[in-house]
């Protein structure tokens, strides 16, 4: 596997720097990347913007099928959630019964590429995360 270099240890340390740096932690109510990655980063809003991603045009129905495990209810919070933020856009139209579509917005999709980058890192070290909590486990 890759190690991590020192030169990328200090750029590392430099961004995180300059994205903390200004925060006054003594009295940091409101922390703008904790309050975006809240929802960006919330297990089901992951999936739900992914298969958006593979899938162009989604139903509720459809996205719960392929979203395993979630409830309707918290489906239905989430997506209202991923639309105000502009992730997501939600179509209806004025049929009997009424239709309405779920898709990304370019804002979603530039989003979508990032998730991408860590689904890809994910993939290949999902075995070493594995072989690491067997490890820790043992007595």
């Amino acid at each position: 596997m890759e190690t991590v270099t020192e030169n990328q240890k200090v750029k590392v340390a430099k961004k995180i720097k300059k994205m903390f740096g200004h925060i006054d932690v003594r009295n940091a109510e409101y922390c703008p990347i904790r309050d975006v990655m809240a929802l960006a980063s919330d297990k089901w809003s992951i999936l739900i913007i992914l298969y958006l991603g593979y899938y162009p045009v989604l139903r509720f129905n459809k996205l719960k099928k392929y979203v395993y495990g979630i409830s309707g209810k918290v489906l239905s919070e989430r997506l209202k959630m991923l639309e105000a933020d502009g992730y997501i856009s939600r179509t209806m139209y004025p049929e009997v019964p009424v239709r309405v579509e779920y898709g990304l917005t370019g804002f979603g999709h530039s989003y979508l590429l990032k998730l991408l980058d860590l689904t890809e890192w994910i993939t290949a070290y999902s075995d070493t995360v594995i072989k690491n909590r067997k490890k820790f486990k043992k007595p």
